[in-house]
Parts: C-alpha cells; sequence; structure tokens
C-alpha cells in the first residue's frame, strides 16, 4: 500500500511527464510551422507574442526568456523588416516593438498554421479553458 506521500510523488512525476510531453508537442508544432514561413522557432514565437506595441521586456516575458534573448530575435526580425523600434509614448526612456504591416500580414499567417492540428485542437474550447484554469493554479498556487 502506498502512503500519502508516494501517492503525491507519483502524481507529480506523472503530471511533469504529462506537461512536459505537452510542451514538447507544442514547441514541435511551432518549429515545424515557423520553418515553412522560413522563420526559426524563437521567431516564430516572438511574431506570435507581439499581439500590439510592447517593450523587449514584455516581449521576453511573454517569450518566458531572458531580456537579452529576446533583443537577438528581434535583432534578426528587423533585419527582415517585420518589427521595428519606436520610441515608447510614455517612457523615454523605453523603446516599444511594433509590428510592420508585413510583419503583421506574416503574424496572421503563422496564428492561422499554428491554428491547424494544434497539439491541443483535439480538445473542445471549454477543455482548453479547463486545462488553462488548472495549469495557472498549479503554475501560481504557493
Amino acid at each position: 500500500m502506498t502512503t500519502p506521500p508516494e501517492r503525491q510523488a507519483i502524481a507529480e512525476r506523472q503530471l511533469c511527464g504529462l506537461v512536459d510531453g505537452l510542451a514538447h508537442r507544442i514547441a514541435e508544432h511551432v518549429r515545424e510551422r515557423a520553418a515553412t514561413l522560413g522563420l526559426t522557432a524563437s521567431q516564430a514565437t516572438a511574431l506570435r507574442e507581439m499581439s500590439g506595441p510592447m517593450t523587449m521586456r514584455e516581449l521576453a516575458e511573454r517569450m518566458s526568456c531572458e531580456p537579452s534573448n529576446a533583443t537577438f530575435v528581434v535583432d534578426k526580425l528587423e533585419k527582415q523588416l517585420l518589427i521595428e523600434r519606436h520610441p515608447h509614448p510614455t517612457d523615454r526612456r523605453a523603446r516599444q516593438l511594433v509590428l510592420t504591416p508585413e510583419g503583421a500580414a506574416l503574424r496572421a499567417r503563422l496564428l492561422g498554421l499554428l491554428a491547424v492540428d494544434s497539439p491541443v485542437s483535439g480538445l473542445a474550447p471549454e477543455e482548453q479553458d479547463v486545462l488553462r484554469a488548472l495549469l495557472e493554479r498549479a503554475v501560481t498556487s504557493r
């Protein structure tokens, strides 16, 4: 018979494996779709997260990476004329990242590709909402 701590350890191991497996499937999905557009997975992630003007720090947070890594990705996207750096409207020390019209069009194509056969597309929208809520609770609980 397993003790409560053993049961908890087994449950956590199983959950970690499932979450890790889903993360790998999502990452592979992004990588495959990005490649069809001539983008790296990091560039695709940056474009996906660019839902509007934002600072480098905000983008890095959304990409779950360090600002220096986001800067590297943004530099590449800027060279491709997909993102521009503009003065921030309220903070003169900051710059705001803004998609160019070409960047917005590519982002729209990317979002369409990411929606096709997504690793979570087998779940109904309500199930996706429940999964998201449960994961948010698990991540933010202390």
